[in-house]
């Protein structure tokens, strides 16, 4: 039996079939392009979201998340997940501290970082960490086993981390580097708490020139170095002083690992440099953190590597990025503070610091100190 096959037919058909799939490609890209144009729209230049989109969630939002997580012997994949941001909120807090408090120690951290690069034994554990003994390192391990953020291969064998929770801890270390800063704000606002500590007498009798010469010992620190030699202090008519000098500038590169510029870091960072000068009958030294914090208001300029770099602070926190405000041949930080009026109820006296400007100049000859009101 002969068949024979319609072409034109067969044809007519499959040009209909394409230009249904054309139609619907189409309306994939209409939509598509629609939806991208709608967030363009509520995103400013720097592509910060302006406003909410409407999701169907409650009044305060939802969270909408997912991703994977590719080790060198697991892979997990987190499919697009939804949390309504009240049902978080709502989470029970003894729990979720729980959980925080679990997760909170330092040496539990550094060995769930340790196994997430590489399975470890417990004897290579303890080496990587620096532990000393195996017997710190296996309290750890017990807890975090028993709460299964660790798994063992056998006894005796490598540890590593569970491949299920490996994305949602990345996560939250991803939160925590958002987060990094406010713990020295928090030590910051501590340091306000307790003034006394720094300033070493009573609230009434506190002394807005502790923090001026402190300010100025740092400036004494560079001239020891053997980079500046020139420091003006001018008091100004709103009751904030400058202390502007021609050594080095504070670096304004930001640390590795981090975006914080160091300058930065000088000025919010109470652990991180020793204080260069104690007030009397003081519990602790006043650094340049202490004296932010305890500033209404402070601008730091910083001049190198031929550039104006600005940043101005309140109460020691950041009020903006470091700017680069202007080019130039000099070097040298200049520190512009206001000294806050809820713990300072007096102001700075010229002629008072001019006493201590000379025993300064009397000590170090070679530096030019200039005293002036604008």
């Amino acid at each position: 039996m002969l068949l024979t096959r319609d072409y034109g037919v067969e044809l007519d058909g499959l040009k209909t079939q394409l230009a249904e799939l054309q139609e619907i490609v189409k309306e994939i890209v209409k939509n598509s392009s629609s939806k991208e144009t709608r967030i363009k729209e509520d995103c400013d230049q720097s592509g910060k979201l302006l406003a909410d989109i409407n999701t169907g969630q409650g009044e305060l939002g939802g969270i909408f998340f997912s991703g994977q997580y590719l080790g060198e012997k697991s892979r997990y994949r987190w499919e697009p997940h939804e949390r309504d941001v009240k049902q978080l909120l709502d989470l029970d807090s003894d729990k979720v501290a729980k959980i925080l408090s679990a997760l909170g120690h330092k040496q539990r951290i550094d060995i769930i970082r340790a196994v997430l690069q590489q399975p470890l034994t417990g004897t290579e554990l303890v080496d990587r960490l620096n532990m000393g003994t195996t017997g710190q390192l296996y309290h750890h391990i017990k807890a975090l086993l028993g709460a299964d953020l660790l798994t063992q291969e056998e006894r005796g064998g490598n540890y590593s981390f569970p491949g299920h929770r490996a994305l949602p801890f990345l996560l939250l270390l991803a939160a925590v580097s958002e987060l990094l800063d406010t713990s020295d704000y928090m030590e910051l606002s501590e340091a306000r708490n307790n003034a006394g500590d720094y300033l070493g007498t009573s609230p009434e009798e506190y002394d807005p020139h502790l923090l001026l010469r402190s300010v100025l010992e740092n400036t004494i620190l560079e001239h020891q170095a053997g980079y500046c030699s020139d420091v003006s202090v001018v008091f100004h008519s709103d009751g904030s002083v400058t202390v502007a000098d021609n050594g080095r500038g504070i670096p304004v590169q930001s640390f590795s690992n981090s975006e914080k510029p160091r300058v930065q870091a000088v000025l919010t960072e109470i652990s991180r440099f020793s204080a260069s000068f104690n007030a009397p009958n003081s519990q602790k030294g006043i650094t340049i953190p202490i004296v932010n914090t305890l500033s209404q208001r402070l601008t730091v300029e910083v001049r190198r590597e031929g550039k104006v770099f600005r940043q101005e602070y309140k109460h020691g926190i950041p009020q903006t990025p470091l700017l680069t405000v202007g080019l130039t041949n000099e070097t040298g930080t200049s520190l512009t503070f206001f000294p806050d009026k809820e713990i300072f109820h007096s102001g700075f006296d010229q002629s008072l610091f001019a006493n201590e400007i000379a025993d300064i100049s009397e000590t170090f000859p070679n530096l030019k100190i200039h005293l002036l009101t604008d």
